[in-house]
């Protein structure tokens, strides 16, 4: 699956897409991708915010859609929108 960082977490991860695999023997949720990725960037780039922190504050989109709900599952051929808050106008 592919994950897409914006903003704030593409500066906490360090990177603006990455793939993951998703398992093939068990349901994989948003919530197993989120461990993953706080696992495999758990020291942030220098002056930025761990990216468990902007993970918890951000909104995802799922192939384009919004989804809201931590135990939704997901495929290897999802694409996942890490969104934070954003300000301004």
């Amino acid at each position: 699956m592919l994950i897409r960082y914006f903003a704030a977490a593409r500066a906490a991860a360090g990177t603006d897409t990455e793939t993951v695999a998703v398992p093939a023997d068990r349901p994989y949720t948003r919530r197993d991708v989120e461990a993953l990725l706080v696992r495999a960037h758990h020291q942030p780039p220098p002056g930025q915010p761990p990216l468990a922190q902007v993970l918890a504050r951000s909104s995802f989109l799922l192939d384009g859609v919004a989804c809201p709900d931590p135990a939704t599952v997901l495929t290897d051929t999802s694409v996942l929108d890490v969104l934070p808050p954003f300000s301004g106008g």
